[in-house]
């Protein structure tokens, strides 16, 4: 009975203590969506006023607190924005990595996919990967069945065709467009496809109806007061007569130039002054070449900067992620343990009151007093270990620091010493939650591996995955999963640091022996004796120990190849 009667009180004590801690984290999960959310709207304000650093921080704000709170939906939103800013600086290669971590997000969310698919294709258009941009606008012209949502990537397919010099198929797509009612109750869009449908049809020969649709569609801008839209409007025409008529196409790329400047549009500046710089107008050539260099350095040295500000963004998040996680481990910890100091105290009181049994009641109390002895240094043991991690991180982080406040970062030199603390501060972190994350050894193996391969391809590098006969991962072992996983990112992480490779290849193939994957790069290669020395001598010990193979091929300047076979 008297065992009864304390079990019932314990489990009395513990039910509250629970529900405390839910009610807790449900207040909590509700501030951070409450707080969220405020950072997506002041993200949208920031970005309706063309502020995109103050947008950028708060978008990179918003996105974390949803991450906390599993809300895919506003991740995806603030994730496609924040690639929406990039591009808008010209940094296509990190627009294209950020839109890559949208995809887990959006399976089910077809309006975003088209988005992701259309930022994807001005990625690669802007970076001339032509064929790859039609791939990405088809796709989203696949998604859908909507006749006006199909207008966008209709017309921007057509653009990318124009590029090409495939006037006739612009033509074809573009046609229909114009002449169909739906455009009527989009007249900013009809202004933008007949455009386009103007200037295809000038390159085409077809001068006379080019000009045309070319002048009605400035005209619907015009009514619209769509100041932005009438640049380009302006660029095609003085592009239409820049061979034939020297001084029109002069007016419409100054017109061009003098409302880009009211928009702060540089890159459209820069194409006005491209096509000055062509006029055949006596003297106008140096003046205009001047303007179009000292731009050109102008948004160079904009864009540097935005790229460098929204990188600085992303480390400070991460770096105040990290210390928030340790401190709040800590007091989560300490909070736990007061908790339960403050449960086995009321056990004792009621206990004592109940049964009024001094002897009973003694033993249980130096059994509890062991026990929070016990769990006391448990908790210092962790509290040391996490201290320990803390200090050694928080000595890098203010070296850092000290050396931004008194060094000039305007020096390449000194730039490059930051950026490469910064990489060490990054990998150290990284690698405490990630070098012995767990590895998915089941279904998902395979397009985890690959994925992982392709997270490494950027602007300057291009990975490609090469596949012979089919492997059937079901039948390797998942030590042997988990130890070719590691070894292929310890060879990227290499590649990376190391190689200055501008093409990777990973080849996955099969015979009747096993398993082989074949690696290879064009960088800067390695000698004997740095191959080891840059932390290859551990991914051959991770295939030895599963019985496998790991050989390297690589001279100076001539590449670097790795061979891995894995027996049956």
């Amino acid at each position: 009975m008297t065992r009864s009667l304390i079990f019932a009180l314990f489990l009395l004590v513990t039910v509250v203590s629970c529900q405390k801690e839910v009610k807790s984290v449900v207040v909590l999960e509700t501030k951070n969506n409450e707080l969220a959310t405020q950072f997506s709207a002041l993200g949208d304000s920031h970005y309706a006023a063309k502020k995109f650093d103050s947008a950028y921080y708060y978008y990179n704000k918003s996105k974390e607190l949803f991450e906390l709170a599993n809300d895919s939906s506003y991740v995806a939103y603030t994730l496609i924005q924040l690639a929406r800013i990039q591009q808008t600086f010209s940094d296509y290669g990190s627009s294209e990595e950020t839109l890559t971590e949208v995809l887990p997000y959006i399976e089910h969310n077809l309006p975003y996919q088209n988005a992701t698919n259309n930022l994807f294709g001005i990625a690669a258009k802007e970076l001339k990967n032509y064929t790859e941009a039609l791939a990405y606008y088809n796709s989203a012209l696949v998604a859908t069945t909507d006749p006006i949502l199909r207008v966008s990537p209709l017309n921007n397919i057509a653009v990318v065709y124009i590029e090409q010099e495939r006037y006739s198929e612009a033509i074809a797509l573009l046609s229909p467009l114009v002449h169909a009612t739906l455009l009527d109750q989009l007249p900013d869009k009809k202004a933008l496809v007949m455009d386009n449908l103007g200037f295809a049809y000038a390159k085409y020969a077809q001068g006379t109806k080019g000009l045309e649709l070319m002048n009605q569609a400035l005209a619907l801008r015009k009514k619209l007061a769509d100041s932005y839209g009438s640049i380009e409007s302006y660029l095609h025409l003085a592009d239409f007569y820049k061979d034939t008529h020297p001084q029109e196409s002069n007016k419409n790329a100054l017109l061009a130039y003098k409302v880009a400047r009211l928009n702060n549009s540089l890159d459209e500046r820069l194409e006005a002054l491209a096509l000055l710089m062509t006029s055949n107008e006596k003297g106008a050539t140096n003046t205009y070449a001047s303007q179009f260099l000292h731009l050109n350095d102008s948004v160079k040295k904009v864009n540097n900067n935005a790229k460098y500000q929204f990188a600085k963004i992303k480390y400070d998040a991460r770096k105040t992620a990290l210390e928030n996680s340790i401190i709040k481990g800590e007091q989560a910890a300490t909070l736990l343990q007061l908790e339960r100091q403050k449960n086995q105290k009321n056990i004792s009181f009621f206990s004592f009151i109940l049964l009024l049994i001094g002897t009973l009641y003694a033993l249980n109390y130096y059994k509890r007093k062991n026990k929070r002895e016990r769990l006391a240094s448990s908790y210092a043991t962790e509290t040391r270990i996490s201290k320990a991690l803390h200090d050694e991180l928080a000595n890098d982080v203010f070296y850092v620091l000290n050396f931004a406040e008194t060094q000039d970062l305007q020096q390449p030199p000194k730039k490059e010493i930051l950026l490469a603390q910064l990489d060490k501060i990054y990998g150290r972190t990284r690698n405490f939650s990630k070098e012995n994350s767990p590895i998915d050894t089941g279904v998902a193996f395979e397009a985890d591996v690959k994925q992982m391969l392709s997270s490494y391809k950027c602007s300057a590098t291009e990975i490609i995955i090469k596949n012979g006969q089919p492997i059937d991962w079901f039948k390797v072992a998942p030590e042997k999963k988990i130890a070719l996983y590691r070894v292929l990112q310890e060879l990227m992480i290499n590649m990376k640091k190391y190689s200055q490779a501008g093409f990777v290849v990973v080849g996955f193939d099969r015979d009747q022996h096993g398993i082989q994957i074949d690696y290879s790069d064009n960088g800067v290669g390695f000698s004997e004796k740095l191959i080891f020395k840059n932390g290859l001598q551990n991914a051959e010990n991770r295939i030895q120990a599963v019985n496998g193979i790991l050989t390297f091929e690589s001279e100076p300047n001539k590449g670097f190849r790795a061979k891995i076979l894995l027996p049956k």
